[in-house]
């Protein structure tokens, strides 16, 4: 471990793990506060891209870092010859993945309430000229006080500094957006796309566009055809329906923009039915 890190924390168990590093759970030398530490181990990077990665990811958590309360905040950075080390936020609740990985849908004004405070964090990013790329629920966690953190920026670009456009495949199967798959340059508005997948899943259960394995599923995304099943759907309101069909929609030009999720009527009105099914 880096000396001045130990100096100013004291690394406790492991509380998870990655490709690249551990993360421990932290105590602040100073005041006694929780953190997490994020070590990672530069030995295990294998190409130029991963290198990037982990130049990249530090500078986005610290631009982003002190505005929003559904962030990750980042609050220091140590380096060693070895080692990154990033001192973050503890988020020890079960994250989003673990709340709706059993197949049962949520309310829609739970639904709204995780949804919401994601898409406040998405629009924040997009207001700062930064993508996301791999919003998934494993990627949404939560803190003591079952507060929303949007983490993980490793995949983040920025796109705001001279083209709006992006390149490159990120992103996770079921969330990816479908002109990330067919090699198109992309805007910011694939991040809308994933969160759309996530709200369809909070409010159903089942992912939209499923498949086997991830070829089927790219196979999927990339027909882009929405339904509704009623088995799964029967209790879903129309403003609900109508979000989805906004934000999963296969052309970006005619995809809502994360400000413009937010001014739905389904959002603005927590999810509290407005009319009645469909």
């Amino acid at each position: 471990m880096c000396e001045k890190l130990n100096r100013e924390y004291e690394i406790c168990e492991e509380i998870g793990r990655g490709r690249f590093g551990v993360v421990y759970r932290c105590f602040s030398a100073s005041s006694g506060e929780s953190f997490a530490c994020k070590s990672i181990d530069k030995r295990l990077l294998v190409d130029s891209t991963d290198l990037e990665c982990l130049q990249k990811e530090p500078k986005i958590n610290h631009f982003l870092s002190g505005n929003n309360n559904n962030i990750l905040q980042v609050h220091d950075i140590y380096e060693d010859e070895n080692y990154l080390h990033l001192v973050f936020d503890i988020c020890d609740s079960p994250n989003l993945f673990d709340r709706i990985s059993n197949n049962q849908p949520l309310s829609e004004p739970q639904a709204n309430r995780y949804f919401n405070d994601l898409m406040t964090a998405i629009a924040y990013c997009h207001r700062l000229g930064i993508a996301h790329r791999d919003v998934k629920p494993e990627n949404v966690l939560f803190d003591s006080r079952d507060r929303l953190k949007l983490a993980d920026f490793g995949s983040a670009e920025w796109f705001g500094c001279g083209s709006e456009m992006m390149s490159g495949i990120v992103g996770t199967p079921y969330y990816v957006a479908p002109e990330v798959l067919s090699g198109q340059d992309y805007d910011e508005k694939i991040d809308v796309w994933s969160c759309g997948v996530i709200l369809y899943i909070m409010l159903s259960g089942v992912p939209p566009f499923y498949g086997d394995s991830p070829a089927e599923i790219f196979e999927k995304v990339l027909r882009g055809n929405l339904r509704f099943p009623s088995r799964n759907f029967r209790s879903v309101s129309s403003e609900a329906k109508d979000l989805l069909r906004k934000m999963l929609c296969k052309d970006p030009s005619r995809r809502l923009s994360a400000d413009q999720v937010l001014r739905h009527p389904w959002v603005l009105n927590g999810g509290e039915l407005l009319n009645h099914m469909d």
